[in-house]
């Protein structure tokens, strides 16, 4: 199946150069903690920031398949023109869609859900016990969906097709859309994945602190194996990436 193999070939990429894009995701970790301190703003850039620094990963991939060493200074692949405008803009609308989501979810459970996400309330507080959070969960997950597939391949258009962000967007939109079952697929395995490597940690280690010491690394493994399977995704999809890359000055 199609969402099985995008899969099997992002285990293969990193196969290539496991420290390569294990030190890549690193230093991305290391930039979201800095720009986590920035007053004011530190809440919400490291989210609109996403498609800037996601291009970095698919960036690393590209490299792998053409035979070239990855290295942390492609996290500023994003940051370089004409792209970052229009990735930072992505940013900006997958962040107020989020809002607009979550917010919308008020007319399931009275604003509960906000309460919660925004830090009003505690998770444990009776008010959550006693709200219908369970629909306005799902009731925000409904309506983010059609954003969510829209910004899915939003960014590597922006970055490698050079399109506008709206065009990006609705081709993203009906990419996702052709190959739904085939995204599914992968959205089960790599949940499936995720739930078998927990359990055979807890099954090795207990729930313990070496276990929680081992959880941390395997995390940051098969987030960056899921990235290069996304980019195996968009290489079947819209077929490699072409023309001069935006990862190198130009002339």
């Amino acid at each position: 199946m199609t969402g099985w193999l995008w899969v099997k070939q992002g285990f293969g990429l990193f196969r290539k150069q496991p420290g390569g894009m294990s030190t890549l995701f690193l230093g991305y970790m290391f930039c979201m903690l800095l720009v986590s301190v920035v007053p004011l703003l530190g809440q919400v850039l490291p989210v609109i920031l996403v498609p800037v620094f996601s291009v970095a990963f698919l960036q690393g991939c590209r490299h792998i398949e053409q035979g070239q060493r990855v290295f942390p200074n492609l996290l500023l692949s994003g940051f370089r023109k004409p792209a970052f405008p229009m990735l930072f803009a992505l940013g900006v609308l997958y962040i107020s869609m989020a809002v607009l989501a979550i917010g919308a979810s008020s007319l399931a459970d009275g604003g509960v859900f906000w309460q919660l996400m925004t830090g009003q309330i505690d998770g444990q507080s009776a008010v959550v016990k006693e709200s219908d959070i369970g629909a306005a969960i799902l009731l925000a997950i409904a309506l983010y969906v059609p954003a969510a597939m829209g910004f899915c391949f939003a960014a590597p258009l922006i970055y490698w097709q050079n399109m506008s962000v709206g065009k990006a967007v609705f081709f993203s939109f009906f990419a996702v859309l052709r190959s739904f079952k085939a995204f599914v697929v992968f959205a089960l395995t790599w949940f499936g994945i995720s739930v078998l490597a927990s359990q055979i940690l807890l099954l090795i280690f207990g729930r313990s602190d070496l276990a929680m010491q081992v959880m941390v690394p395997l995390s940051v493994v098969l987030t960056v194996i899921m990235h290069c399977s996304f980019y195996a995704s968009y290489r079947q999809i819209f077929g490699a990436p072409q023309g001069v890359s935006l990862d190198k000055p130009a002339p």
